[in-house]
């Protein structure tokens, strides 16, 4: 008897599988997923409050948080707590494979980050409280609601021009901006004729960069493939656009090139 394709599907079909992939992860075990280690969760947000702590003594004392608690409340703790108070959503915490206490941990910091940048944001713009609108799609009040989109994060209006803000950080020197970052900056300015900014945070060396994307062209030669984030395609930031170190005083906007 030769073996061949038919044979496979005849063997995996009485295992009881109608599909390779879902033969693919029993075989794994993939579908198996790990309970969550609530002491470690409380270890990841315990060490993101260590970070912000340090990163607002490091950082220029002109945009600094002068209640640094307040920081870690709003842009940590009340998430954090929230996210796991339900178990369900701290289940749905497990892309690409990964420890939901790691998906979680990721997604704070990044939530923290815009929290942390706000008084810069605000300096860098000439902008006060008022002039700053939240847009950005992560809601962590239930399973439902739950989500990471390509929608920018904050909306700002500079000389009479709405623009959005897509505010990211890197930790570990690697800084890139993912493709569907920058596919939805075109069709931001397509329909709605608005800019959008990419402000990159670097905490591991201490700088930020500023890009605009919907600037940037399908052929430009930093688009590469990231093999580190399962090969995807991704805008690699050059140096010459981190235009602001975190312990120097931030310019305005309007002497930042790139911006105007």
């Amino acid at each position: 008897m030769n073996l061949d394709s038919n044979q496979f599907k005849k063997y995996r079909k009485e295992l009881g599988f109608q599909s390779q992939e879902a033969a693919k992860e029993f075989l794994s075990a993939k579908d198996v997923v790990p309970a969550v280690d609530l002491l470690y969760l409380k270890s990841l947000c315990e060490r993101l409050d260590e970070m912000y702590l340090q990163f607002n003594k490091v950082i220029h004392e002109s945009v600094r948080h002068n209640k640094p608690s307040d920081l870690l409340k709003i842009g940590i703790q009340i998430p954090y707590r929230a996210i796991k108070a339900d178990p369900l959503l701290l289940g749905k915490l497990n892309n690409q494979g990964r420890r939901s206490e790691q998906v979680l941990f990721n997604w704070l910091r990044g939530y923290a980050t815009t929290k942390f940048l706000l008084p810069a944001i605000r300096h860098i713009f000439e902008l006060n409280n008022k002039s700053i609108l939240s847009i950005g799609q992560d809601d962590f009040s239930s399973l439902e609601t739950f989500k990471r989109t390509p929608r920018a994060d904050l909306r700002i209006k500079v000389s009479g021009k709405k623009v959005r803000l897509e505010i990211q950080a890197g930790f570990q020197g690697i800084n890139d901006v993912k493709q569907h970052k920058w596919i939805e900056a075109k069709k931001v300015l397509r329909n709605d004729n608005e800019q959008t900014i990419c402000i990159h945070c670097d905490f591991y060396n201490g700088q930020v960069a500023f890009i605009k994307l919907s600037d940037i062209t399908e052929t430009d030669p930093k688009w590469i493939t990231r093999q580190q984030m399962e090969g995807q395609t991704v805008f690699n930031i050059d140096q010459n656009m981190f235009l602001w170190g975190l312990m120097d005083k931030p310019k305005l906007w309007k002497k930042l090139k790139h911006l105007c």
